[in-house]
């Protein structure tokens, strides 16, 4: 989904400053995206420091920032018994506290913009719960809370908060979820039957909805928690 939100912001134009924890698929990444109109920094969302690290980087890259999206995750399943602390703790960071972290070191930065938006990847798991995944359900649901809470602090200064609640996408990060189903064909034929539409979404599906919320087209909205589902979570 990172990826794609890329490309479609590169194809309008866009200079794109990426953070991932992977240097060959970023450096790819940026190679696709065209030279000098996309950077990228490798860091570990496990590192407090390192969304002041990237904000500073952008900066110094692009001189300034209009839309923040935080779409890194973290999804381990296991039973509850097998769950240690130091996984609790690891989804905790990555997918809670990291993203409060790049707002609170983006924020001054997003005040130079005629359009700064801020944007969360929460999920459908803020909404339904499965089991073998606590820590996911929890932190994500945890994401709107705080999506809702810097909207009311920020939106009066210009800046917009939203979230964005992708249902089931085909990517590689749901692997750890099919991997603790006991017939992992079996489940994903039950999961798209449950899917109004039939179907999981595309991750360039999503990424029209990212551009959208920080769209001037979007000027209007803030606090919002955006489903993209296919219609999960409306049965």
């Amino acid at each position: 989904m990172g990826r794609a939100s890329m490309r479609a912001f590169r194809a309008q134009g866009d200079d794109v400053f990426l953070v991932d924890t992977n240097r060959v698929e970023a450096e790819a990444a940026c190679r696709e995206a065209g030279a000098g109109r996309a950077r990228a920094l490798v860091g570990d969302l496990r590192d407090p420091d390192l969304p002041k690290a990237a904000v500073a980087a952008a900066l110094d890259a692009f001189g300034a920032l209009d839309t923040v999206f935080v779409n890194a995750g973290l999804l381990h399943a296991a039973a509850l018994a097998d769950w240690t602390l130091a996984d609790w703790q690891a989804s905790l960071m990555v997918n809670l506290t990291a993203p409060f972290l790049f707002a609170q070191a983006a924020a001054p930065a997003l005040r130079g913009s005629t359009n700064p938006s801020l944007l969360f990847t929460s999920s459908t798991g803020a909404l339904r719960g499965h089991a073998g995944m606590p820590a996911y359900h929890a932190t994500k649901a945890g994401l709107v809370g705080l999506c809702r809470s810097l909207a009311d602090e920020l939106s009066p200064e210009g800046i917009r908060v939203n979230c964005l609640l992708p249902g089931w996408v085909d990517t590689p990060f749901n692997s750890p979820f099919w991997s603790h189903q006991s017939d992992q064909r079996a489940a994903e034929r039950d999961l798209v039957a449950g899917i109004p539409l039939r179907r999981q979404g595309t991750a360039e599906e999503l990424a029209t909805t990212v551009l959208f919320l920080a769209s001037p087209a979007a000027a209007y909205i803030t606090g919002a928690s955006l489903v993209v589902d296919g219609g999960y979570t409306a049965v």
